[in-house]
């Protein structure tokens, strides 16, 4: 229950809601009760086993409860059999009806109530975890399955919200229920009542054993959705290289390994938790059928119980069943949700290594200089960037170039405060970079990276991305810059063209555009280009390295070279092995040297 109660805070919100279903439940509660013991009167009349009483009952206190409710019934009977029997069996079929109305119209105001605080938390929930999702950093996902964290903001939430239903369940209506109907029972015969309630602890023993291992068998399962959703989303973005590869059945192979895991889980998961209902009936009416004989032992043999009081105490020992039957579902219920609550916590209560510190600066412009200064930074155990030195004037464009696995990358991770440096500081204007908040640096950044990440959605909706508040005409302005435009006006519908998922009906060299177009419209001081033109032909990267040349004009430049032409013209060339820099000039000074720069450029090898 510990994680369940943690998820409870996001009830808050909607408490109303749960003090609305509560007092439903309460007159659920109470009328299911009544409405058994309103079938009293009725068979009393049935039997003709009404005492005639023509005086009316005097109120002596608490302790002669149960006469006075008889002799008062008993008095109205008498005054109604005056005026014809008709008249009392009407009136006693209303009141059975009656009590059975209202018992069903708190019934529905209760699931009512329910409905918008269940639907309430799941909504909130679910948005707190996608809120945790895109906060937490890249390093947090760098080991983690994107199916996984699918899973449990869908089915593991899913399982939250149908708990929430049977914990109130199992704290409000269905105790009260057998709570009620106790009181009734203790009304009618204490003697049989406690003959009862020996049986009663024995068999919810027995259920107890049945739901010991639910937890344990529901986090499988989960863990195994979130699995086989993992391999779904791996397939669907790999299609091409499976089919390219004939790998189909590879893929099948593993995803029906893990749906039969699933499939196994489930199957151990539902099997003990539908033993639960007829388990707990059954010992019920094993309790029924004792009481069956002794209570038939005082009607027929001592004559101490009337028979119709003995048929209605029936009927509630049966009233105690349902709710005895929706505990016992409930529980089970509460322990698969504690173990999905447990899931969604991890998520909720990871830590974020990379937030704002307390009283961040709010930067909103960049005046002299990025400085990266003596930077160590490793991803796991391999350093990737040694003793890493580098101060970028205004103005200027810096290429980091080296074969791959030379740290290039990093250093755009390191700038943009996707990763944070292990030692060592990268300051903007003399300020560390940690000390700024996170969306103001990133606001004075445009980054285009090697894979152009387009979303599903039109062309103007992906480049509101870079500025939320543009024009029409700043997004074709942007496009024109980014030699974009020109396939563009010919899309059937412009700008509003949906360009499908991960821009797929798009080319390489358009989408790369595209996302060009994204940092020009956002207009920052400072741009990083993370291989830009690594993955176009010959014409796609001869128009986007023109696109790149009017982005960068008037801007500072980190670019993270691929291949000769997109560096010539670079104010430094920075070029790594292993981690450290290894040569630092102008394209013209380093050919000069002959050194590693000039292998790089005979070979043509800027990965």
């Amino acid at each position: 229950m510990n994680y369940f109660k943690k998820i409870f805070r996001f009830a808050g919100p909607y408490k109303i809601y749960a003090v609305l279903n509560i007092i439903s439940n309460i007159f659920y509660a109470l009328f299911g009760t009544l409405a058994m013991v309103s079938l009293f009167p009725m068979l009393s009349v049935l039997f003709d086993n009404t005492k005639q009483l023509n005086i009316k009952p005097i109120w002596t206190g608490i302790g002669d409860a149960k006469s006075y409710a008889e002799n008062s019934l008993n008095y109205f009977v008498t005054q109604k059999a005056n005026e014809g029997v008709d008249d009392v069996l009407i009136f006693m079929v209303i009141l059975v009806i009656t009590m059975f109305l209202f018992k069903n119209f708190f019934n529905y105001l209760a699931m009512y109530f329910i409905t918008f605080l269940r639907n309430g938390v799941l909504k909130d929930l679910r948005n707190a975890l996608y809120k945790k999702t895109i906060e937490l950093p890249l390093s947090h996902y760098s080991e983690k399955r994107k199916g996984d964290t699918i899973a449990r903001i869908t089915s593991d939430v899913l399982e939250i919200q149908h708990s929430f239903l049977s914990i109130l369940e199992l704290i409000v209506r269905e105790p009260l229920t057998i709570l009620f109907t106790i009181v009734a029972m203790f009304l009618i015969s204490v003697k049989l009542t406690i003959f009862v309630f020996i049986f009663i602890p024995i068999s919810g023993f027995i259920i107890s054993l049945i739901g010991k291992s639910l937890k344990r068998k529901s986090d499988k399962v989960q863990k195994e959705q979130g699995n086989f959703l993992s391999i779904l989303e791996e397939t669907l973005g790999g299609l091409k290289i499976i089919k390219g590869f004939n790998a189909e059945t590879i893929f099948s192979n593993k995803f029906e390994e893990s749906t039969k895991n699933f499939y196994t889980f489930s199957n151990k998961l539902l099997n003990r938790q539908n033993l639960a209902s007829p388990a707990s009936e059954f010992l019920g009416i094993s309790v029924i059928a004792v009481l069956l004989w002794y209570g038939g032992q005082m009607v027929l043999v001592e004559q101490t119980l009337q028979p119709e009081l003995f048929i209605v105490y029936m009927g509630l020992a049966y009233n105690i069943l349902t709710p005895a039957k929706a505990i016992s579902k409930a529980s089970y219920a509460v322990k698969k949700g504690n173990a999905a609550a447990e899931r969604i916590l991890e998520i909720l209560e990871t830590k974020n290594t990379i937030e704002d510190k307390p009283n961040a600066i709010v930067k909103q412009t960049f005046d002299n200089l990025i400085s990266i200064e003596n930077i160590f930074f490793k991803y796991n155990n391999e350093m990737v960037l040694k003793n890493f030195s580098v101060t970028i004037p205004k103005g200027t464009t810096v290429a980091l170039v080296g074969q791959s696995g030379s740290g290039k990358s990093t250093i755009a991770n390191l700038v943009t405060r996707f990763y944070d440096v292990n030692q060592g500081e990268i300051k903007i204007d003399g300020i560390n970079i940690k000390d700024l908040t996170i969306h103001s640096l990133r606001s004075l950044m445009g980054l285009v990276t090697q894979d152009s990440i387009l979303f599903n959605d039109t062309i103007k909706g992906n480049l509101l991305l870079g500025k939320e508040t543009a024009s029409d005409t700043e997004i074709i302005e942007a496009l024109k810059i980014a030699n974009a435009w020109e396939f563009v006006k010919d899309l059937p519908n412009g700008i509003e063209t949906n360009i499908g998922d991960s821009g797929n009906k798009l080319s390489g060299g358009q989408k790369q555009r595209l996302s060009i177009a994204r940092a020009v419209l956002k207009n920052p001081p400072i741009m990083v280009l993370d291989e830009a033109t690594s993955a176009l032909d010959t014409e796609s990267e001869r128009l986007v390295q023109n696109a790149l040349e009017k982005m960068m004009q008037n801007r500072t430049s980190i670019v993270i070279a691929h291949r000769l032409s997109t560096i010539q013209s670079a104010n430094l060339i920075v070029v790594l092995s292993k981690g450290e820099i290894v040569e630092l000039g102008t394209h013209q000074e380093l050919i000069s040297r002959k050194g590693v720069y000039n292998g790089l450029i005979e070979m043509q090898s800027f990965e």
